[in-house]
């Protein structure tokens, strides 16, 4: 329910806070706020993309996602267990200490602990050693084809600082966990933090001493970031210009808001999943009428929750066209393959009836649906309108939808039967979400699969996603990909909606440029 009165004075808060803002200040809107500014702790968007101004890692992307140097200043393998990276010179943390390979061992066996959601990644480039004070070795026990693109999942922090304030180890934010490293930064960044205050305004000022190697094109000398939760409150500010930037207009108001005097509109397909995935671990879901068994172990109960969902209808009138639908569940499609694109079974209300009653379940069952509000385009409309396609079916959905604040270690926890996610980032080879969503959960032997949160287990799919991540010939690694995500997709492990677009809104007066993983980077844009 929209209460117009604190609408209006938050826009009337806003609008003042920008008379006295200088013209160089991107005043940045979203509807989350990032979840902490420990850089290890969670990997979620928003929170590594403000994150990344603050913050390095050893590997960057260019304009087109491409690799570039960044911490690293070049590299080479140097047999197939072995990189060798040569590090930047002259870099120096916000706090003015200088940046060495110490800090990079560090920070690479920090991002490789329990409570860090990179750790999967962290783990995949092997042992890092210091050769000297500017050089290190990876030393991996298997090979890694992806050792570079994992490079670039993790920021690089100061050992020195990390200790000082016994932030050694990532916090744990699924306990609540609070350390100094939640609230304080000290990165290389071309941006430092000046204040936060979770859930109200994270401001950043411009790094005057950056030496780094990203080239900063922009004027900016600060960025205040909102955390703005109603999509008609955020529009009132941009239209009002108490902030100049948005990064997630509600679909419904993105053609309103390219017509408007003074706003520009710049947008692109992201490389993100957005997907439905079912608890088939347990022998009794949490959250069901069904007692006694699990309905999600059933193939046939999984086929009918996909064959039930009209994609094509979301996408039309809960996304207004600004999504593209998919059967594949990569971030990019460029991770995936042309005849995986489409469903694997076409929307059939019917067949999905006639499904559930094989499985024993003539009369449907009820079923708890968890679901973001602030997370995903539309993420809370797509679930109502998701709930009442499965009601036509029989499956009756209590739905629960909290902020991402509270949505993701509800996740973490396995508190949840049946739930929505998207999975995306600057990475498009598939791996990347082979390893962290479609393994079979951490084990003794294996740390793979930690974003798996239906826990499904599937030996054949183990087998080909292991077999991919070591694979060097390049055809070889292309076929086992290919049945990976074709095993997943027989399997019915997960049904995939689609890739949203993201269309992010502005003032006229300031300069943007549009990625396709979502990040801004405010180096590269200018206020007039």
């Amino acid at each position: 329910m929209r209460h117009p009165l604190k609408t209006l004075l938050l826009v009337m808060g806003l609008a003042a806070t920008a008379l006295h803002t200088g013209a160089q200040t991107l005043r940045w809107a979203n509807q989350g706020d990032p979840q902490t500014l420990d850089p290890h702790s969670q990997n979620e968007a928003l929170t590594n993309a403000i994150n990344n101004h603050i913050y390095e890692s050893l590997v960057g992307r260019g304009d087109k996602l491409e690799l570039v140097p960044e911490l690293a200043e070049r590299w080479q393998q140097t047999g197939p267990l072995t990189w060798r990276v040569w590090l930047r010179k002259g870099v120096t943390f916000h706090d003015g200490s200088p940046f060495t390979a110490d800090d990079v061992v560090f920070s690479v066996e920090r991002a490789a602990l329990p409570t860090s959601q990179m750790n999967q990644y962290a783990q995949a480039m092997g042992k890092p050693v210091k050769v000297d004070s500017h050089t290190l070795d990876f030393k991996l026990d298997k090979p890694n084809p992806i050792f570079l693109e994992h490079a670039t999942t993790f920021h690089i922090m100061s050992r020195a600082w990390s200790v000082k304030h016994k932030s050694e180890k990532p916090l744990d934010f699924k306990n609540r966990e609070e350390t100094f490293a939640a609230r304080n930064t000290n990165g290389t960044g071309p941006f430092m933090l000046k204040s936060r205050e979770p859930d109200v305004k994270t401001v950043l000022l411009k790094n005057p001493q950056y030496s780094g190697s990203r080239k900063v094109t922009g004027n900016l000398q600060e960025i205040i970031f909102t955390p703005i939760k109603s999509d008609a409150t955020r529009v009132a500010a941009l239209l009002s210009d108490g902030v100049n930037f948005v990064q997630d207009p509600a679909p419904q108001d993105v053609a309103r808001l390219a017509q408007s005097p003074g706003i520009k509109v710049v947008q692109g397909m992201e490389n993100r999943v957005i997907f439905f995935g079912m608890d088939q671990a347990r022998d009794e879901l949490l959250y069901s009428s069904v007692k006694g068994k699990n309905p999600f172990k059933d193939k046939r109960v999984r086929q009918a929750v996909y064959q039930a969902i009209d994609i094509d209808a979301i996408v039309r009138n809960t996304l207004r066209g600004q999504a593209q639908a998919t059967g594949c569940m990569t971030p990019s499609p460029l991770g995936c393959f042309a005849e995986l694109e489409s469903r694997s079974f076409k929307y059939d209300a019917a067949a999905a009836r006639q499904l559930l009653e094989e499985a024993g379940y003539p009369q449907g069952f009820e079923v708890g649906m968890d679901c973001p509000n602030n997370r995903y385009v539309n993420d809370e409309e797509i679930c109502i309108a998701v709930s009442g396609m499965l009601a036509k079916v029989g499956i009756k959905v209590k739905l629960s939808a909290l902020p991402r604040a509270q949505y993701f270690p509800k996740l973490e926890k396995h508190d949840t039967s049946l739930y929505m996610l998207g999975w995306g980032g600057s990475i498009t080879d598939a791996q990347t979400m082979l390893d962290p969503v479609l393994h079979s959960p951490p084990s003794a032997t294996s740390k793979k699969g930690s974003w798996n949160f239906g826990r499904f287990s599937n030996t054949r799919l183990d087998t080909l996603i292991d077999a991919a991540g070591v694979e060097t010939d390049a055809a070889k690694r292309k076929d086992t990909v290919r049945q990976a995500l074709q095993e997943e997709r027989d399997q019915v492990h997960n049904v995939p909606l689609h890739r949203q677009f993201i269309p992010w809104a502005a003032r006229a007066n300031v300069d943007i440029k549009h990625y396709a993983d979502n990040f801004v980077r405010a180096w590269t844009m200018s206020v007039k």
